[in-house]
């Protein structure tokens, strides 16, 4: 009795034994399972000083560590300056890949720094970051190469804005035949140092009659690597009340959800602006005004209910009124997208329209 017992704890133990055995392979994870593994073998190229205007090529070479095929899916550069080229899209374990970029350095001038995303199927790192950096030498800097003037409708005064133009070159520049032919505009000409940096003064003078002006500066340089300076001169006249976005598209109802716009009303005018009394005049629509800024920016938040739909032909709109003697009533109009007809048009008849047989005459039977 005693044997038997003995074997049969030793049998239970081990059962038990392989059971836990058992239960910790099925819980433990899979080593052997495949799975892809990028690696770079540098993800930053300086490529060190260029002229402005040269295009600089890089190759990104990358290694497939893994143990499963590497797929590169997308490059995409953050600016349209920079490219990529055809790059290798399915890379076996233990080979290699290249990966083209190229920078266009024209129109960019001293230290510069361009990224471009790859995505690939790497479970570790699904998105890699490839940098080209360096620095762009122009023979002339010119800083800006447009002056913009913000003016307001209301209040119109002359404003002058500074382009700075310095020389890079070892020889000294001499700048001349300063053209500048639009009436708005007066350009002049200001020595800081002599043949090494100068201060180009446009002026834009009031009135504008138009919402926005542009006009082309130029002058001629002593320089055969850039003969000609070119500047834009550019007027935008912003009205005293802006109103962001001016119409509200909504979805063809009825709506599944309630739906929640925001308007933006900004005043550029000299005095403080007021709003009261926002309405928008459908049923179960709402409208509240936030002053975010005081006198100078609102939002106006707007929620339509779930299940609105707006009536053919309905006028929908918002309305809030203004302190601004040119804008008392502030308005933005709400169109709603019409839901295409799905049912197939079936012809109805009524039952004056419908159709008898024709009753045959008697004599016609015999």
């Amino acid at each position: 009795m005693k044997l038997i017992a003995v074997i049969g704890t030793v049998l239970t133990l081990t059962f038990d034994s392989g059971l836990a055995q058992t239960k910790d392979a099925l819980a433990a994870p899979d080593s052997k399972k495949e799975s892809s593994k990028i690696q770079f073998a540098d993800p930053v190229y300086d490529f060190g000083k260029v002229t402005s205007g040269e295009v600089v090529k890089h190759d990104f070479v990358f290694t497939n560590i893994g143990t499963a095929t590497l797929e590169i899916k997308d490059v995409r550069p953050g600016c349209g300056c920079t490219t990529a080229g055809t790059w290798d899209k399915l890379v076996e374990p233990g080979k290699t890949g290249n990966i083209p970029l190229q920078f266009n350095s024209a129109n960019f001038g001293g230290a510069v720094l361009k990224q471009a995303t790859v995505t690939c199927n790497d479970p570790g790192q699904s998105n890699v970051v490839l940098q080209i950096k360096g620095t762009v030498w122009k023979p002339i800097d010119v800083t800006p190469t447009m002056a913009v003037f913000n003016v307001s409708s209301e209040v119109q005064t002359n404003e002058t804005k500074i382009v700075r133009i310095v020389n890079n070159l070892d020889q000294p520049l001499t700048l001349s035949d300063l053209q500048c032919t639009n009436k708005s505009f007066t350009a002049e000409l200001k020595t800081v140092k002599e043949g090494k940096e100068f201060e180009l003064r446009i002026t834009a003078i009031a009135p504008f009659d138009a919402p926005s002006i542009v006009a082309p500066v130029s002058i001629k340089t002593s320089s055969a690597k850039t003969p000609v300076i070119n500047v834009t001169a550019y007027v935008v006249v912003q009205q005293a009340v802006v109103v962001m976005p001016n119409q509200i598209t909504l979805p063809a109802g009825p709506s599944t959800n309630a739906m929640h716009y925001v308007v933006t009303i900004r005043n550029s005018g000299t005095n403080s602006l007021v709003l009261s009394d926002p309405v928008i005049n459908v049923p179960g629509a709402s409208v509240h005004v936030q002053e975010t800024q005081p006198g100078k920016f609102f939002s106006l938040t707007l929620d339509f209910p779930a299940g609105f739909q707006a009536e053919p032909g309905q006028k929908v709109e918002l309305t809030v009124k203004s302190t601004h003697p040119k804008f008392p009533l502030i308005t933005v109009p709400v169109y709603q997208a019409q839901r295409p007809s799905t049912a197939a048009a079936v012809p109805r008849f009524s039952p004056a329209a419908r159709v008898l047989p024709t009753k045959i005459p008697a004599a016609a039977e015999k």
